[in-house]
């Protein structure tokens, strides 16, 4: 039996990924900057959640 994540707890993964990739694209970085940070949230959405809100762009 593998583990999956599903209901609530999917929805909430993906509005905060949404979250997350808008502010990407309102952020100050680069455009290269913008597209590696959006391609780890898209595709590692909890962990790259987790890097992009300690590391990533903030907005401006």
């Amino acid at each position: 039996m593998g583990i999956e994540v599903g209901g609530i707890l999917g929805l909430v993964i993906l509005i905060a990924d949404i979250w997350a990739i808008v502010n990407i694209f309102g952020s100050s970085a680069s455009v290269g900057s913008k597209v590696l940070w959006i391609v780890i949230v898209l595709v590692l959405p909890v962990i790259g959640l987790i890097l992009w809100w300690l590391m990533g762009p903030r907005s401006r």
